[in-house]
């Protein structure tokens, strides 16, 4: 499916972000390099990490540190993870996290009181056109209003937000209206409404099928790929409102090709797995609305009002979208789906607020795979009934397994022309998964835990192999003259 317009106000950016896609992904593979020197406390300086691997660390150091943590997010400019952590009397956890690798800040708000204030605010402030989630680069919840709340609503969650004492809230007003971006016009068509097509995925029983927005699955049994024509994919499940906005769709046709990418119009980025996003990440955003945006990841398990209920465990971003963007895919420069597009307020004129499904919960709930992931979603185990953790990722092994079928775990395989391209021969996501060293260069394999409660993606467990394939690549194909993305251009059904 090609995408039938992107705006010229977006163009500049979406030629000029896909070279800046493919020349910052070559960056990555030496992003991984730790910076180990002692400081003069005798504890590790904070280590340079690709934003995929910071979010492993961080859910390792959630484990780790217990109650003392306090959330974390990626600081895109230096690369590296942030982690926030309440002073008590145990100081040997904050050293331990210094020599994990992360950046240790002291705040006042733990997690629980943080999420305490928000259980409140759902208690009594669901209010149409509210939306909130914790954002760890203020130690605060982040309350947002759209235009809509006026009046006695505006009140009572003002009311709430100050109920909640000094420094645990704030409140602002957002100029737009949230809403989810569902519009009639083209992409995907099903019942008089638009959508984009998110992920192509594989459903439990190995047919073709794709993610899309929750909503757009509510809206119709049926979608087409061209306005008034004939229907190519039927529902099979879909959630909204609720714990999420999401769907996944079935090709009628079970021969379908259903390639693991995102079109971009004249190229397409490969798409190796699923991955949790980290606040502070880039992100970029496709849909048939608007073609491509990009922006940061603001806040996680966002909840939202929308006209039609509520919509709780999503992805907080400064991304634009408009109508008819909704179910488009989120994804990250190398090769990593993050969300769908669920819905906000503004667009790419002014910009907004915007929520997305995380995909890693939506494979989960539909049973579904994506790309390389061969685990049946986040945290189902590809290597035998122990995970090398407590919540092993996406292509890990257990104790003794294999995770996948493969040798190499890269990000990117395949050959590359002037060295612009994603990926490099062996261009990988992580350190090379073989057992010892997996992701940031903590060691992982041999014992009972591979890398912690959440391990991260391609790491190994005793032993084991991690890895789709001889070269699990994001960027498989050859790749021309430094514009590219990752792989050959291809027209998949793709969002």
């Amino acid at each position: 499916m090609s995408h039938k317009r992107i705006p010229k106000r977006r163009a500049a950016m979406a030629a000029g972000g896909v070279v800046a896609l493919g020349a910052a992904a070559i960056l990555l593979p030496n992003a991984n390099a730790s910076q180990d020197g002692g400081s003069a406390g005798g504890t590790a300086a904070p280590k340079t990490l690709k934003a995929a691997d910071a979010s492993d660390l961080a859910s390792q150091l959630a484990g780790l540190l217990g109650d003392a943590f306090a959330g974390s997010y990626y600081d895109a400019g230096e690369q590296q993870l942030v982690v926030n952590v309440v002073p008590g009397d145990n100081n040997q956890v904050i050293v331990q996290a210094k020599k994990a690798g992360a950046k240790v800040r002291e705040v006042d708000n733990s997690l629980g009181e943080l999420r305490g204030g928000a259980r409140t605010l759902k208690a009594e402030a669901t209010v149409p056109g509210t939306a909130w989630a914790i954002d760890p680069r203020t130690n605060k919840i982040l309350v947002t209003a759209d235009s809509t709340v006026t009046g006695a609503a505006w009140d009572r969650v003002e009311s709430t937000v100050e109920g909640l004492g000094s420094g645990m809230a704030t409140i602002r007003k957002s100029p737009g209206t949230f809403k989810t971006f569902v519009s009639g016009g083209d992409a995907i068509f099903g019942g008089g409404a638009r959508c984009s097509l998110g992920f192509n995925v594989t459903a439990g029983d190995g047919a073709p099928a794709f993610l899309t927005a929750g909503h757009c699955g509510v809206a119709d049994d049926q979608w087409s790929d061209a306005q008034g024509g004939q229907p190519i994919a039927t529902v099979d499940q879909a959630v909204f409102p609720g714990e999420g906005d999401f769907a996944l769709v079935r090709y009628d046709d079970p021969a379908t090709e259903a390639p693991s990418e995102v079109n971009l119009g004249d190229q397409t980025v490969q798409i190796s797995q699923a991955a949790e996003a980290t606040v502070g990440q880039q992100v970029f955003r496709m849909g048939s609305t608007t073609g491509l945006a990009d922006g940061q990841v603001l806040g996680l398990d966002a909840t939202v009002n929308y006209p039609e209920g509520t919509v709780t465990g999503l992805i907080q971003t400064d991304v634009c979208a408009e109508p008819g963007d909704s179910g488009g895919s989120l994804f990250t420069q190398d090769g990593l789906a993050i969300g769908l597009t669920s819905g906000g307020s503004g667009d790419c004129a002014v910009g907004g607020e915007t929520f997305f499904q995380p995909v890693t919960t939506a494979l989960e709930a539909v049973g579904a795979t994506l790309g390389g992931d061969a685990s049946g979603g986040a945290g189902d185990q590809a290597g035998g009934e122990e995970a090398g953790g407590e919540e092993a990722g996406d292509g890990q092994a257990g104790a003794g397994g294999d995770a996948g079928a493969g040798e190499d775990a890269g990000a990117g395989a395949g050959d590359v022309g002037d060295g612009t391209g994603v990926g490099g021969e062996e261009a990988g996501a992580g350190d090379q998964a073989g057992g010892e060293e997996a992701g940031g260069g903590d060691a992982v394999g041999g014992g009972e835990e591979a890398g912690g409660e959440e391990a991260g993606d391609g790491q190994a467990g005793a032993g084991g192999d991690a890895g789709a394939g001889e070269d699990a690549g994001a960027g498989a194909g050859d790749v021309g003259d430094g514009t590219g993305v990752g792989g050959e251009d291809g027209s998949g059904l793709t969002g």
